[in-house]
């Protein structure tokens, strides 16, 4: 579930504690598992599939702090993933295919080293809270970007 249907659901459950008393029934914060929604049930682990079209799919995700994104190349076109240095969390590890330590390491090695080609993969584990931007080297100006926000 959305965190903003979560947030809604936790709203909504409110209102319904309050007209419970003046005769209000079926409001429920609820979503069918058991669980009511707390905002701290993000996924440890995400899969982005990289596509023929040129694009990270979901362009966005949210993890959990010490969750794993694995970014899997679901088409014949090889792709990389690479972190802008300067769009990630200051105290944050970079990040790139190739397992390079910084940007222009990863640019000037790529294609040799850092690509993802078909069926394969490439996962990282984010530690450090805060909102990652990646992009993919040789179609970043097809606008094959992508976010990880990590909380």
């Amino acid at each position: 579930m959305n965190r903003s249907r979560r947030r809604l659901l936790r709203r909504l459950g409110g209102l319904c504690t309050v007209g419970a008393a003046a005769g209000i029934a079926g409001c429920s914060s609820d979503d069918g598992d058991g669980a009511t929604p707390d905002g701290d049930d993000l996924p440890t682990a995400v899969t982005v599939d990289m596509t023929d079209d040129l694009k990270f799919v979901p362009e966005t995700v949210e993890i959990a702090v010490d969750g794993t994104v694995t970014w899997e190349n679901v088409g014949v076109v090889a792709h990389s993933v690479t972190a802008y240095a300067d769009r990630i969390p200051a105290e944050a590890d970079y990040f790139a295919s190739g397992g390079f330590d910084d940007e222009a390491e990863a640019n000037r090695a790529y294609p040799e080293e850092g690509s993802i080609g078909r069926e394969e993969s490439y996962a990282y584990t984010f530690e450090t809270s805060g909102t990652y931007e990646y992009y993919c080297i040789p179609h970043e100006s097809g606008n094959m970007v992508g976010t990880v926000v990590v909380e």
